[in-house]
């Protein structure tokens, strides 16, 4: 997964996988979700930080500890 944000323009990219999107169905006038044959490739936020997307929060029951 890669996460990219472009601050000039304000969108957030989230890049699951290298598959080629083949459609984009749209959630919201601001997130479109990059469908790739088998599920989602990417999503892609507009005015991510004006719409409180950002900065990225992840609570910690969502993350790995290793060992």
């Amino acid at each position: 997964m890669k996460i990219s944000y472009d601050e000039k323009d304000d969108v957030l990219f989230i890049r699951f996988n290298d598959k080629p999107v083949i459609r984009d169905v749209s959630h919201g006038w601001n997130v479109v979700i990059g469908m790739a044959e088998d599920g989602i490739a990417q999503i892609t936020i507009l005015d991510a930080e004006k719409d409180g997307f950002l900065p990225l929060e992840t609570p910690l029951s969502l993350l790995r500890h290793a060992g």
